[in-house]
């Protein structure tokens, strides 16, 4: 199988192209990006310059089984592929997320919920609103051209490699600050999904002829609030590091103020939930324990922090 791998060097789709070389089927990847971070260690075909170049997507010219999208964003992402590679395209897999679906139901949404077609402001609106429209512009362009194309939604990704300041921020403060926040006043719920299970969800979804037309909630079993969160956190956390840890009593305005980070939904406003039965059912998805999952992410973190 040849897969394109649209992004592929920071977060998740670095830990696809990972995941793909330790694949038993052995996919051929092919990773377009800036050229930030290479990925030939695992195998990778590297192609380097911006993905709105229309010479840089003339270079992809063979046949991909699967054109996995990590990094769209912006209106025209998908039809500026589309149009402009050289080589063709067997299923289009588009990385959206969970935030697409209309908000303050209070409803756990499956993958028929409607999507939020409101306004919102700042960086977070924006950003859904571009994933909504590229959504509807996947099964525009690749309707038109004939191409199948499957949609992953996952919800907060966490787990190795993250550089997005959440989970390992708060690592960070533990190893070398011995603290933790205690937020007395955030009621916000929230799902998480381990980096490797969404991975394995887009290396499950192509080529899958079941997965043709199709979106796909990705998130863990396990519903999280700031206190079960902190409290794994310990858990998982060296002995010797537990006992020493200060939890610093704040309200969330105050952390806010105080530039503590608060990455999660801290209210009950803001959560949103979703299920993730179907992923399980036609992917065959098996979803990582939390426990599990913040142990490895503990102990990756702890790496590179305690250097």
């Amino acid at each position: 199988m040849e897969i394109l791998v649209i992004g592929g060097s920071y977060f998740f789709g670095r830990v696809f192209v990972m995941e793909a070389s330790r694949s038993p089927n052995q996919p051929r990847i092919t990773v377009l990006n800036r050229g930030t971070y290479s990925m030939q260690e695992f195998g990778a075909l590297q192609i380097t310059g911006d993905r709105h170049d229309r010479s840089v997507l003339a270079a992809c010219d063979r046949h991909y089984d699967a054109v996995v999208d990590f990094c769209a964003y912006e209106a025209g992402d998908v039809d500026t592929v589309v149009r402009n590679i050289t080589g063709s395209i067997g299923q289009y897999i588009l990385v959206s997320t969970v935030d697409v679906y209309e908000r303050g139901s209070g409803a756990v949404k499956a993958e028929d919920y409607p999507l939020e077609h409101r306004s919102f402001p700042g960086e977070t609106g924006a950003y859904i609103s571009g994933k909504v429209a590229l959504e509807e512009e996947l099964r525009s362009v690749c309707g038109a051209n004939k191409i199948p194309y499957t949609i992953l939604r996952p919800a907060i990704l966490y787990g190795p490699y993250n550089y997005a300041p959440r989970e390992s921020v708060y690592i960070q403060m533990m190893l070398t600050d011995r603290v933790l926040p205690y937020f007395a006043d955030a009621d916000g719920r929230f799902q998480f999904v381990y980096v490797k299970d969404a991975a394995q969800a887009a290396l499950l979804a192509a080529g899958n002829k079941k997965a043709y037309g199709q979106a796909y909630n990705l998130c863990q079993d396990e519903v999280l609030t700031y206190s079960s969160f902190f409290d794994m956190l310990k858990h998982v956390a060296d002995p010797e590091i537990t006992a020493d840890i200060k939890e610093i009593p704040v309200t969330v305005a105050d952390a806010l103020t105080r530039g503590i980070p608060v990455p999660f939904p801290a209210t009950a406003a803001e959560t949103e939930l979703c299920a993730n039965e179907k992923s399980k059912r036609d992917l065959g998805v098996e979803y990582t324990d939390f426990e599990e999952g913040m142990r490895r992410t503990y102990r990756a973190f702890k790496h590179v922090y305690e250097k």
